[in-house]
């Protein structure tokens, strides 16, 4: 990188301060270098000029080469529109502008040859062209200029203000002329010989001025791959300094509280991805570094009893262990859950919420202090700077994209040196995704459910079939099961979706009589306490249905649930579906997922409906929902924005992904302080970005 690529995009030729200052407040562009780096959306093949007779009705963009004969302004609602006639030998077509008529009429003169460029609309019987780019055709001939024209991101203001696509490449040009399109090289050139990749400055030009298709697509296949390699390089790195930095406490033994546990208690056999997920865990705690782990696993894989047994290692080395769930409805579950695998253990064990009492919260602040609480529970009131910990040793994240990454360091603080983290989620994560946005993180996957799990049987069903479902619904009820009904609640239209659940709960009622029935509801605008009321009627089976909104998705736990209807489904997310789906199945019974939708589907919804159909695999579904949804979608709010790629498409280019991620790796291999001679300007490249982008602050 020239130095001078640094230099303020102010003092570029042709730009000025008033353009400068929209350029940086609309794209983002504050220096030579930001230019360089707005790459193109898409190309249009200028080589081709077309005759007026040759013109088709498609509304595509077209090149003419003409001459005007004449201006008339014609009237309209809303002030005037300029109307000129363009003349070649064929035939005749109107350019139309619709603002800056007085310029534009003193700028344009008639009877000269010009070459205009723009999408064409037919109407009353002949062409027209509003708001042409519009240039001599000597001019034209004259600029550098490609087969294949860049067309940029732009913004309405921009347009609006006349920094067109013309004006951008106008500036890019100037930009290659000042730097005589020489770029310094960043990646080595053992690694450009082995992919065969063109050099930087080579593959800068194609970008924005392609020679030909063929060096167009290097160019993106070399720019790609190195944005992705610098990304994949940082996270690698970022842990490889984690691990030797950041001391964690070592675990050094397998005690009493495990092998017990282990040998006398454990309710059924771990799976064998159980196994190997706690083996992995257990050789990081061993180890001298911070643990810094993320579990996936589907729901109703097994994941909790892997986080018990990794605390019991912790209690073990004379530790205590924390667990923080993002809703209180599951910080009592798993505290239940807990309670139930300690009782023969003699553990103490405490749960913080909310609506914890002040009473309590003295107990377990003493308690926490004095390190007689070797466990704790809770939401985010586990942060609060009241919460000392003695000796926190293990701190695990349940749902972990719910919580900032601003709290997650809150943890890290609660001891003077920070505890071993592990952060589990329950949501599927595409691998590519994962690579690129917990990256840094190290990764368990429990992918097999436990043996006598019988996979959920999920059907798509229209509205008209009803009475068929509620047929069905009495036949498991008269077997004993339990149901959900769920409805979608989506924040703008409450109203509308209040008024579905409230006429889905009335239907249900007149099909499903008291005292026969018993029906539970359950939604946003109760009271907490009313909704636990009535979460817990229905787990201890004095309810039949439940009827809820989405609040039921994380964590309710009933094993005799064995259907779930999903009312509306296609107004649900594939990652949503799958979560409640997740909901039954949880017990010995056969269990089933029925969506219902009405017959108006879009293409999408339907690809959504047949995937849930056709898998019950979570990854499956996440790469669908991936490939539907984009990556910022995913992550959900506090991740968007997750990946703000220059040129890159994570879902696109999941090879290129993968090769950057496996050349990086081998580079820090050999040479995890970029040290050899060869790796000199990975690392300059490296510190680079790292001055001037904030690390490359992709990641969130």
């Amino acid at each position: 990188m020239s130095a001078n690529l640094q230099t303020p995009i102010d003092y570029l030729k042709g730009v000025g301060p008033n353009r400068a200052d929209l350029l940086r407040s609309e794209l983002g562009i504050h220096t030579y270098q930001d230019l360089i780096n707005l790459f193109p959306n898409r190309y249009i093949d200028r080589t081709k000029y077309y005759k007026i007779n040759e013109l088709q009705r498609n509304n595509a963009e077209v090149q003419v080469t003409g001459v005007i004969t004449g201006f008339r302004e014609v009237a309209q609602k809303r002030g005037k529109r300029l109307v000129a006639n363009f003349k070649d030998e064929a035939g005749m077509m109107e350019l139309v502008w619709f603002r800056g008529q007085k310029w534009i009429r003193e700028s344009l003169k008639l009877n000269k040859t010009y070459v205009v460029f723009g999408k064409t609309n037919w109407f009353n019987g002949k062409f027209s062209m509003p708001h042409p780019e519009i240039e001599l055709q000597s001019e034209h001939e004259k600029n550098l200029r490609s087969a294949l024209q860049a067309i940029y991101p732009s913004t309405e203001k921009l347009s609006n203000k006349g920094i067109s696509n013309r004006v951008v490449t106008k500036i890019m040009q100037q930009l290659f002329l000042e730097t005589k399109g020489r770029f310094a090289e960043t990646l080595p050139i053992s690694l450009m010989e082995e992919l065969k990749l063109i050099s930087k400055s080579e593959a800068l030009f194609n970008i924005h001025f392609p020679k030909t298709p063929e060096l167009l697509s290097r160019a993106q296949f070399r720019l790609k791959f190195e944005e992705l390699f610098y990304i994949q390089l940082q996270l690698i790195l970022k842990n490889l300094i984690h691990k030797s930095k950041i001391k964690g406490f070592p675990f050094n033994k397998v005690g009493n509280y495990f092998n017990t546990f282990y040998n006398e208690y454990l309710p059924f056999n771990l799976t064998n991805a159980q196994k190997r997920v706690l083996k992995e865990i257990r050789s990081d705690l061993g180890s001298n570094a911070q643990m810094n782990r993320l579990l996936q696993g589907d729901v109703g894989s097994g994941k909790t009893i892997v986080a018990f047994m990794s605390m019991l290692m912790g209690l073990d080395n004379g530790f205590q262990c924390c667990l923080m769930a993002p809703t209180e409805i599951l910080s009592v579950q798993h505290y239940n859950g807990l309670i139930e695998l300690c009782k023969h253990l003699n553990i103490s064990i405490s749960i913080l919420t909310g609506s914890s009492k002040t009473s309590e919260r003295k107990i377990i602040h003493e308690n926490l202090e004095n390190g007689k609480l070797q466990i704790l529970i809770g939401t985010h009131a586990l942060l609060e700077d009241k919460v000392k910990f003695k000796n926190l040793g293990l701190a695990i994240i349940d749902e972990q994209h719910r919580f900032g990454v601003a709290q997650r360091s809150k943890l890290w603080h609660k001891n003077t040196s920070p505890p071993h983290v592990l952060v589990m989620t329950a949501t599927p994560i595409p691998r590519t995704l994962a690579m690129s946005v917990y990256g840094d993180l190290d990764i368990s996957v429990i992918d097999e459910l436990p043996a006598g799990r019988k996979p959920i049987k999920t059907v798509h069903r229209y509205d008209n079939n009803r009475l068929k479902v509620f047929k069905f619904m009495k036949d498991e009820i008269a077997k004993g099961r339990q149901i959900y009904i769920v409805y979608p609640l989506i924040q703008e239209s409450e109203k509308m979706d209040y008024k579905d659940l409230m006429d889905g709960y009335e239907s249900v009622s007149r099909e499903f009589p008291m005292p026969e029935y018993q029906i539970s509801i359950v939604h946003g605008k109760m009271k907490a306490a009313d909704k636990e009321y009535e979460m817990q009627r229905f787990a201890k089976g004095e309810t039949n249905i439940m009827v809820a909104t989405t609040v039921i998705e994380v964590g309710v736990n009933v094993p005799n649930a064995s259907v779930m209807i999903i009312e509306s489904a296609e107004r649900f997310g594939l990652s949503q579906l799958h979560q409640l789906r997740g909901r039954v199945g949880r017990g010995a019974e056969q269990s089933y997922c029925i969506l219902m939708t009405s017959h108006k589907l879009s293409q999408e919804s339907k690809t959504r409906l047949e995937t849930m159909v056709r898998s019950s695999d979570g990854f499956e579904i996440a790469e669908v929902d991936l490939k539907l949804r984009g990556p910022g979608d995913i992550m959900g709010t506090q991740q968007s924005g997750v990946l703000n790629l220059r040129i890159a498409d994570i879902i696109k280019d999941k090879d290129i992904l993968q090769q950057a991620r496996y050349y990086a790796k081998s580079i820090l291999k050999i040479d995890p302080r970029l040290s050899l001679p060869e790796h000199k300007v990975v690392l300059n490249t490296y510190r680079q970005m790292s001055k001037y982008r904030n690390i490359w602050n992709y990641i969130s």
